[in-house]
């Protein structure tokens, strides 16, 4: 259930991949990375928040959000920086990095991706041409995606998320590394191919962190791996028209009104009937970007059995009636 539920949310929030730089680094080096706010309209545009990874191809690193402890990264590592925090990545804590500025990655963003980099000095790199042989290789990406009307997901996650290559995690680096090959080879498909690697890693990673949850943990994330708030979030997701009320759900889940209510809020962090109406929109959101349906159509498939009252919550909601949030939707 948890699977199902996850899925249909990474499916309506738009996630969009792409792999921008392919790092060689010497045996000391440090680069600094802007907030990915920053940068957006460069590295992934239209995209309401982006956030960046890093995958080790080869030797070693450290990783850090600016001002936070490191991070020690091996071969086959990921780590990931959800909320778009400027972070760090060198060879060594400590070391001065060089900052990539904000002007140089707009003035390269319609080069070839991925963009070679090449760091020969701790200050001085350089890019767009074939990288040499080096010890350290690490591929760079951004990924984007929706956060309005209603994106449960990136709040619950932590700011630095590292999933080292052990177990499972061994095929990203050696995918990624093919695939920036397919890429920089000019082989057809090579950057369609690395950006659906950086979306199914995410999937992964997403998947990974939520089975090695504390089990005291709270959010979105720890809700779906609950067994009884996991199949009430699924009950809503798979059909949000329903009349859903805290005693239908509650008895669908074989628990007491006050328990579930209980259990649902300590675990979500917001009541059941106003998570209803948040995934109504995001479920309304996505038809009005993907059909020609009526409003009034749609209203109906998302629980709303009068149009204006479906326009009232999705407008105080979104805050743009539906009408207009589609042709906005539409000239993007």
């Amino acid at each position: 259930m948890t699977t199902d539920t996850l899925s249909d949310v990474l499916r309506s929030v738009r996630l969009r991949g792409a792999v921008f730089y392919w790092l060689s680094c010497g045996e000391e080096w440090a680069v600094e990375a802007p907030p990915a706010k920053e940068i957006a309209g460069a590295v992934n545009p239209g995209a309401e928040h982006v956030m960046e990874y890093h995958v080790i191809t080869k030797g070693s690193g450290w990783a850090a959000i600016v001002g936070e402890p490191p991070v020690r990264l091996e071969t086959g590592d990921t780590v990931m920086f959800p909320h778009g925090d400027a972070h760090v990545m060198s060879s060594a804590p400590g070391i001065q990095p060089t900052r990539m500025r904000r002007d140089w990655i707009y003035a390269t963003r319609k080069d070839p991706k991925p963009i070679p980099v090449v760091f020969r000095t701790l200050t001085e790199f350089t890019y767009g041409e074939p990288a040499p042989e080096s010890p350290t290789n690490v591929a760079c990406g951004f990924l984007g995606c929706d956060l309005r009307p209603f994106n449960p997901l990136i709040a619950t996650l932590p700011r630095l998320l590292h999933l080292p290559a052990a177990g499972e995690g061994t095929w990203i680096s050696q995918v990624m590394r093919q695939a920036v090959n397919a890429s920089q080879n000019k082989r057809p498909g090579g950057n369609a191919v690395l950006e659906r690697i950086s979306e199914m890693m995410f999937v992964d990673a997403i998947r990974r962190y939520v089975e090695r949850l504390p089990e005291a943990s709270s959010g979105w994330l720890a809700g779906l791996r609950d067994r009884h708030v996991g199949r009430a979030l699924a009950l809503i997701h798979e059909n949000p028209a329903r009349t859903w009320t805290i005693d239908t759900l509650a008895d669908e889940i074989a628990l007491s009104r006050s328990a579930f209510y209980e259990r649902f809020v300590r675990l979500i962090g917001q009541p059941p009937m106003q998570y209803l109406t948040q995934w109504r929109m995001q479920a309304a959101a996505n038809l009005l970007r993907q059909s020609h349906a009526p409003i009034a159509s749609i209203a109906l498939d998302v629980g709303y059995e009068s149009e204006a009252a479906f326009a009232r919550a999705f407008k105080r909601l979104v805050g743009t009636p539906p009408a207009s949030w589609r042709r906005i939707q539409n000239r993007q």
